[in-house]
């Protein structure tokens, strides 16, 4: 089937196939058509241009007049397989209580865990598939799923088959991640080293086996796994091909870029926590940093340094960590908002790291991320709205008229 969009106020992020990531200042620049056609056969993007060259005789023609045209955004970093919600600690904190004391009230990731390992797969897999379809309606075209809230080998298995499920039963990109490190489990309290035994002898050939898994990441932080931890996972993953996508610096920075960029990871995830070592490590690689704002605004924890970052010459993308107990929510108008109010981006640089540079911790920046000749026709045709600004400005608006999911409106 081919679709012909006219008419449209301004299509934004066109750029080419060899575009893989924008960094730095080049993150400031977000090129436009203004008044413009964007032409789609099936699910790929084949033409786009200005009106006076728009194709004639295409019997599809949707008029996009007052309205502009983005790509969907990328969701890099989530875990949205889970069990139930985490609400009673959400009042506890506003009550006072600090995470530690939650956690030792049962609450936390292991409380997640305990849930997710009572409930069925059928039921976890609805839970799961209700959340995607809800981040898909507001504007997320391709995602990240860890596991995590396992950490057993069977729950750590059934989540990664949630996730193969998913991926089987809906069009848009989903890579999955494995992240049994993500705490350490009541009954290895006393050795933690036997719990890693485990991830790696165990955990590990099984879901490479069974092909469930694109990624690997780890909690690398005090109370959790440490940098010497970390290494271990990842020389252990390196023998199944797997490349990393690791939790540093959220609290401490312990050294866990340092030892990330060494094995050359996709990207490091959270950064609230930033020193001159971490950047100058960062700066050798190809390494993503990935900032999750909506994760800060609802722990009042501080926000990741984005403009220490670009202005540092490196890239910056940005992700929703949509979570039962420190972001609830994956809504990514919403992130891209939080981004320009709180980390002081720009809407160009913003936008940027939701789409193109989203995809690159991905790794699908061929198929999704710009409006490019070839890759999918995912994107966004907002509702009448002056400018582009005017989505971080209007955060708390819904300006999505409609999603367009490989070429299918959602």
């Amino acid at each position: 089937m081919t679709q012909l969009f006219i008419n449209i106020k301004e299509l934004i992020q066109v750029r080419d196939l060899e575009v893989l990531k924008v960094s730095g200042t080049a993150m400031k620049i977000l090129p436009t058509l203004k008044n413009a056609f964007l032409l789609v056969e099936d699910n790929t993007i084949i033409d786009y241009g200005l009106m006076q060259n728009a194709p004639n005789s295409i019997d599809n023609v949707i008029d996009c007049n007052g309205k502009m045209i983005f790509p969907t955004w990328v969701d890099s970093h989530t875990h949205i397989v889970f069990a139930g919600n985490r609400e009673q600690e959400f009042v506890d904190r506003i009550k006072g209580l600090t995470y530690e004391e939650i956690a030792n009230k049962g609450g936390g990731i292991l409380n997640s865990a305990k849930k997710l390992q009572e409930t069925s797969f059928e039921d976890l897999y609805q839970q799961s598939a209700n959340r995607l379809e809800e981040v898909m309606t507001l504007g997320t075209g391709a995602i990240e799923i860890k596991s995590g809230y396992g950490l057993t080998v069977d729950a750590e298995i059934k989540m990664l088959s949630v996730i193969k499920k998913l991926k089987e039963n809906y069009s848009i990109p989903i890579k999955s991640t494995f992240l049994g490190a993500h705490a350490l489990p009541t009954e290895f309290k006393n050795n933690k080293q036997e719990y890693i035994d485990l991830i790696i002898n165990e955990m590990l050939p099984k879901i490479t086996k069974e092909n469930l898994v694109d990624f690997i990441d780890i909690f690398c932080e005090k109370g959790y796994f440490s940098v010497e931890d970390t290494e271990q996972i990842l020389e252990a993953a390196k023998k199944y091909g797997l490349r990393s996508k690791i939790h540093v610096n959220q609290f401490n920075s312990i050294g866990g870029i340092k030892i990330a960029t060494k094995h050359n990871a996709l990207s490091v995830d959270h950064l609230e926590i930033l020193n001159d070592d971490d950047l100058h490590y960062l700066k050798n690689s190809e390494t993503m940093p990935v900032a999750l704002p909506s994760c800060s605004f609802f722990l009042g924890i501080p926000y990741t340094p984005a403009r220490k970052i670009i202005d540092n010459g490196l890239p910056l993308a940005l992700a929703s960590d949509f979570n039962p107990g420190s972001t609830p929510s994956g809504n990514m108008n919403f992130v891209v908002a939080a981004a320009c109010i709180k980390m002081k981006l720009t809407p160009e640089e913003a936008i940027n790291a939701a789409t193109i540079n989203g995809a690159y911790a991905l790794n699908i920046s061929n198929k999704v991320g710009s409006i490019t000749r070839g890759k999918l026709a995912n994107f966004i045709i907002t509702k009448e709205i002056p400018s582009y600004g005017f989505i971080p400005y209007s955060f708390g608006s819904n300006l999505i008229d409609s999603v367009f999911i490989n070429g299918h409106k959602v």
